[in-house]
């Protein structure tokens, strides 16, 4: 079963053409939900410089046509959803794929990205407005949308999945909430909430987080607020309930106090540094606290004792240089890390660097033939940019031969693998460097007490 959508992506707010189609194709090819990018399949075009494709066939069709590019639509996005447990990410990639050379008929480039980090396993099909010859624009025709559903359902029959069944209008399920009208107070209520996650100190400190945001705070009687956009001052009791004067003040006094609470009575699953009771003594803590802090550091012995006895450890030297090895450890582990991310990095680049090179070759030979005419440059201005660069790149890594994309393909997933590999073991390696260092320390503070005589003992002696 599949659901499916047409979107016409436009030029994003305060954004020009090319950061809106940057954008929205980076957000379809995010490594996080794409499984480090193994989810990705593309049809005329590569998935890395997809984006700088898409514009470079836009400005084409301007040079070839003479048309002007009337409207801000950059692009179109189908979104093709499956059911939870139905499909696997693999096969939905081959899907989504099908389903747009089938929509498109293999008249536009595109890029199918599976995106795995929900329940349902999604496509994001990207696919450019603009075909291939460069001389048409895609047109999204009346009912477009019922069309590509039954692309969808005919696939989805073809290949044994179950189909999305219709209802009858009398029995489908109607709307009875509609949600809120946006409104000046609905706007200042979500900045208040906002402001409310960061844990203010005080009421002050919330009103003077208000006024970063922009807002001009008249106070008095009734503390009242006033936007960039506002003409009038609203007042906070004017609010919904929750966000009014006195609801924020008790808010906040109650977090405090939990807060303060909670640092006390938390739960600690782990090892944790002993209190220093003669330190606290000379500070001036309640007895009440000291009762408090004895139970807590007995407790914390107990847990030394048993990771101890789990770790097989006897002597106070091998704790010392086990908590040494295993800091060694896990920075070695971090710094191979923060080399593979660099080593990716470097692909990434190349291979974008790599198939600009290839795909604007035949326009710089054209334009050296030309004798590097100022008028031939302006005419290809972004495809002769776009070589330089490449060129700029391959002797800045003393390159004596380009490698293939496939091979730097195959290295880009082998240290991705070794990457996350590492990283699961770099994560068990410090939360075990953590609590062998606690140890240490503990075991040094019990030694020290006990060398130390006690208050009673003295008195005897005296």
């Amino acid at each position: 079963m599949a659901a499916t959508r047409l979107i016409a992506l436009h030029v994003n707010k305060d954004k020009g053409v090319s950061a809106s189609m940057h954008e929205r194709i980076d957000y379809s090819q995010n490594p996080d939900k794409t499984e480090n990018g193994t989810l990705i399949s593309s049809y005329e075009c590569e998935p890395e410089t997809a984006a700088e494709e898409f514009l470079l066939s836009r400005r084409q069709y301007q040079e070839a046509t003479g048309r002007e590019y009337k409207g801000d639509i950059i692009a179109y996005q189908i979104r093709q959803s499956f059911k939870p447990g139905e499909i696997t990410p693999e096969e939905c990639n081959k899907m989504g794929y099908e389903l747009a050379m089938r929509f498109t008929k293999g008249r536009h480039a595109f890029t199918v990205s599976t995106h795995t980090d929900k329940a349902h396993i999604h496509n994001h099909i990207i696919f450019n407005s603009i075909d291939l010859d460069n001389t048409h624009k895609f047109k999204n025709f009346f009912f477009s949308g019922i069309a590509l559903q039954r692309l969808s359902d005919i696939e989805c029959f073809e290949h044994g999945y179950s189909i999305i069944k219709k209802k009858p209008y009398a029995e489908r399920t109607k709307r009875t909430v509609y949600p809120k009208r946006h409104t000046i107070r609905s706007e200042l209520e979500a900045v208040i909430e906002d402001i409310l996650n960061k844990k203010p100190k005080d009421f002050e400190d919330l009103l003077e987080q208000i006024s970063q945001q922009g807002y001009e705070i008249k106070r008095g009687k009734h503390i009242a607020v006033k936007g960039r956009a506002q003409k009038r001052f609203i007042r906070l009791d004017s609010l919904s309930e929750g966000f009014r004067t006195q609801d924020l003040i008790k808010f906040l006094e109650d977090d405090q106090r939990s807060h303060s609470a909670g640092q006390l009575s938390g739960k600690r699953s782990k090892i944790d540094l002993l209190i220093d009771l003669q330190d606290k003594i000379q500070q001036g803590k309640g007895i009440g606290y000291q009762r408090w802090a004895k139970v807590y550091n007995l407790k914390q012995m107990a847990k030394v004792l048993l990771f101890l006895q789990e770790n097989d450890i006897h002597d106070f030297s091998k704790l010392e240089q086990m908590s040494k090895e295993s800091a060694a450890r896990t920075d070695e582990l971090l710094s191979d890390i923060k080399q593979k991310e660099a080593r990716m990095k470097e692909i990434k680049a190349l291979r974008m660097h790599i198939i600009n090179y290839s795909k604007t070759r035949s326009v710089y030979v054209e334009y050296r033939k030309a004798g590097y005419s100022r008028k031939f440059f302006e005419a290809h201005q972004e495809e002769i940019t776009l070589h330089k660069a490449a060129k700029d790149a391959f002797d800045q890594l003393g390159l004596k031969k380009i490698p293939r994309v496939a091979e730097l393909n195959e290295e880009f997933t082998r240290l991705a693998r070794e990457k996350n590999a590492e990283y699961a073991e770099y994560r068990k390696e410090r939360d075990r460097m953590r609590d062998l260092i606690n140890a240490r320390k503990n075991a040094e503070m019990i030694l020290n007490e006990k060398e130390q005589p006690n208050e009673r003992e003295q008195k005897k002696q005296i």
